[in-house]
């Protein structure tokens, strides 16, 4: 048989004050005793079998799921007490408690018997473990006491004891009890006195014990006043940061040159510990990335589409915003079985009714259940956002509600299936607003409540760091389990503040409840719409969206096929120096169409027109000038985005800065105007961008170039012509023989 720990520790130190003491006369004697000493050294380490991690836990927490598994990471063994029991230890964050802890462990250590065993007795569900039981035990044997606790900055719960503290020559001078660890005896000894409620105050306990120099000496206690084992991280924030080293990651405490082993968010700071969370222990590095991103998954695709989670789908249109029939038309591109599915609509915009009706219309027999609100119930946002989670809770097949708002545009038709396989509490898939850092989640919190920047924040946004984030706020769209509505978030108002907007007190409610939200930015999920500006008094009032959602308005209205011009040589030349490429969508060409049409104010054709300099049109048109509409400012970006590139081009040395004097739209119909004689156009060079389709829409019709006798006779709906104006290119249009042309006209100058 060994002999113990102790007796071994004792001889080691005998052999190293005999050591010294013979190093004092001579230093010969060295060599002969470094061995010896070094094999002592070796032999007083306690195995990593003699610890016994001890925590309470009442409830299985994101928390306490979190704690577990940075425990199995470094294999550490734990003991969890009170599971199942109530927690009648009070709330922290409000006042004193935790006494049911000492309680619980008190119990606990009458059934141990192993003298040898040492116990760290830890908080769980704001605590992770940064490294291993061998270094814990390393720097505990350090320490040369038999319980060492935590320290921490500032003295809770009663201030006036702080002077009773023992002075320390560096560091931390006040004990915390979220942490301590120590030999079975002298932990048994140190709470065998406990007499009191499960509300007392376990900190004050303790305190008490360790501020009475009797109890302090025979108990053995100190502190670790340098956060070598624990680090607490109340009154601490600024000293602890993030430390990158190969692929480990720690927390350093740059006060004191340390990486403490346990790091806990004690007091308000769980959402710091969230922040280091997302990286220790190794759960995000540089070299690995997101370890921990793929575990616990709940795949789909082993499943028949009957057996699909039932997912209730709330959305919410709170103002007019643009590119509706987009939203819904992406909704309906949803890669999940639409009978799984089951839609609440929120509407408060009158506005967009037209835009909901039609998509029920021809879409909504498809989903297995749609209910409407619109905006006449005149539900305000918090009211509606409590009804549509209580319409899922009530819903016994509901096992996920999709909050999705109106102005979310979802490119990714797997969304849905990839929160669900991510099997998070709430989970939202990262969205960020063209060209700027505005994103869909908040990565810290102002002692506020309101918007902090996060270190991370900006690399997250631009994907430079790629995971599952743990976050304190996500809005516009997230995932929800179903069944934690129905237990941590069974309160009906979630939304409600007096203070805060809806979506502010739902995450603080959350939070509170030590739920965690997660953003995802693994895949590319989409974007955020602006509504700034988005006027309604127009009849496509998306076409005035180039300037404030620049790539929506592109995808909207610009050809598939512009972007490939180059590389497929789609620019054609029927005639010389002529151009012809694919520019404009059928849903552009359609909505300018009606646009003018829905304005109304069709010029007259003569040469007289008060709306050009000089008040007289040499070759006159029936038509309505972009001005007229308000939309030369548009018009101009469109030209100078879209048109400039192919011009200098097609036409090399020459830059232009689309500016124009004439923009509009021509209508020709054969008891109208039904062709136009020849002429030059006042222009260095003309886009004619036909708004319709022959054949269909309309029969003849075309441009001849007269010089060349070279005409194009079928232009292509949504395809421009580009060519020189003035000098060469004399020309006229054929004449339209049935049904009603419309092609828009640019004189581009210089």
């Amino acid at each position: 048989m060994l002999e113990s720990l102790r007796v071994r520790g004792a001889v080691c130190e005998g052999l190293e004050m005999r050591l010294w003491t013979l190093l004092a006369f001579s230093g010969t004697f060295l060599c002969g005793l470094l061995l010896p000493l070094t094999y002592c050294a070796e032999e007083q380490r306690i195995p990593e079998d003699k610890l016994l991690v001890v925590t309470v836990a009442t409830k299985d927490t994101d928390g306490f799921r979190r704690f577990l598994r940075s425990a199995k990471l470094f294999n550490y063994t734990v003991k969890v007490l009170g599971r199942g029991e109530k927690w009648r230890g009070g709330d922290y964050m409000s006042a004193p408690g935790g006494g049911q802890k000492v309680r619980l462990l008190k119990a606990a250590l009458e059934d141990m018997k192993d003298e040898d065993k040492i116990i760290l007795f830890i908080d769980s569900y704001d605590v992770v473990f940064a490294s291993s039981p061998k270094e814990l035990l390393k720097k505990f044997q350090q320490a040369k006491h038999k319980v060492v606790f935590s320290s921490e900055t500032l003295i809770w719960p009663d201030r006036h004891l702080g002077d009773k503290h023992p002075h320390v020559r560096e560091g931390n001078r006040f004990l915390g009890s979220g942490g301590f660890i120590g030999y079975l005896s002298n932990v048994k000894e140190l709470v065998s006195d406990w007499t009191g409620e499960d509300s007392d105050s376990d900190q004050l306990f303790f305190t008490k014990i360790y501020i009475d120099p009797a109890n302090r000496k025979s108990i053995n206690i100190t502190l670790d006043s340098k956060c070598r084992l624990f680090q607490n991280l109340h009154g601490a924030l600024d000293e602890v940061v993030l430390k990158f080293e190969d692929s480990h990651v720690r927390a350093r405490n740059v006060l004191y040159d340390t990486l403490p082993v346990i790091i806990h968010g004690n007091g308000p700071t769980k959402l710091q510990l969230n922040y280091l969370g997302n990286y220790i222990p190794n759960t995000w590095t540089f070299e690995t990335g997101c370890t921990v991103c793929n575990e616990d998954l709940r795949p789909l695709t082993a499943l028949k589409e009957s057996e699909y989670p039932l997912v209730v789908i709330g959305i919410f249109i709170r103002q007019p915003t643009p590119f509706v029939t987009v939203f819904f038309e992406r909704l309906l591109k949803l890669q999940y079985p639409k009978n799984r599915l089951k839609l609440i609509i929120f509407n408060q915009e009158p506005h967009h009714e037209s835009h909901v009706s039609s998509f029920l219309r021809d879409h909504g027999s498809l989903y297995q259940d749609v209910r409407v609100f619109s905006p006449e119930e005149e539900m305000k946002e918090a009211a509606s956002r409590n009804l549509a989670f209580d319409m899922c809770r009530k819903d016994h097949d509901c096992e996920y509600f999709f909050s999705i708002d109106i102005e979310v545009v979802l490119k990714n038709e797997n969304t849905l299936k990839i929160l669900i396989e991510q099997n998070l509490p709430i989970v939202a898939p990262m969205i960020t607003r063209v060209g700027r850092l505005w994103s869909n989640f908040w990565g810290a919190l102002s002692a506020e409540g309101y918007y902090a920047r996060s270190e991370d924040y900006v690399d997250i946004v631009q994907g430079r760091r790629v995971g599952v984030w743990n976050v304190p706020y996500v809005t516009n769209v997230y995932l929800v389990k179903a069944s934690l509505l129905r237990s941590d978030l069974k309160e009906y108002e979630l939304f409600d503040s007096h203070i805060l907007d809806p979506d502010m007190a739902y995450c603080h409610n959350a939070r509170n409840k030590g739920i965690f939200m997660f953003v995802t930015n693994m895949q590319t999920f989409g974007r955020i719409l602006s509504t700034e500006n988005y006027q309604t008094k127009h009849l496509h009032n998306d076409l005035w969206q180039i300037f404030e959602n620049p790539l929506d308005w592109e995808e909207r209205y610009i050809h598939e096929n512009y972007t490939h011009i180059e590389k497929n040589k789609l620019i054609e030349t029927p005639c010389p120096d002529v151009y012809w490429f694919p520019i404009f969508t059928d849903v552009a060409c359609n909505h300018m169409v009606e646009e003018m049409e829905n304005f109304g104010q069709w010029s007259g054709g003569a040469n007289v027109d008060t709306r050009i300099q000089g008040g007289y049109e040499n070759v006159p048109t029936i038509d309505i000038h972009m001005n007229q509409i308000n939309f030369e400012r548009e018009w101009h970006k469109f030209l100078l985005e879209y048109i400039a590139p192919i011009t200098e081009k097609m036409f090399p040395g020459y830059y232009t800065k689309a500016q124009f004097d004439l923009a509009f739209v021509v209508r020709y119909k054969p008891d109208e105007q039904p062709s136009l004689r020849p002429h030059h156009d006042a222009s260095t060079f003309t886009i004619n961008l036909a708004l319709n389709q022959v054949g269909v829409d309309y029969q003849g019709g075309g441009c001849r170039f007269l010089r060349y006798d070279c005409a194009v006779e079928a232009p292509r709906k949504g395809w421009a012509l580009m060519h020189p104006g003035r000098l060469t290119h004399y020309h006229e249009g054929l004449p339209t023989t049935s049904g009603v042309r419309y092609i828009a006209v640019s004189f581009v100058d210089p």
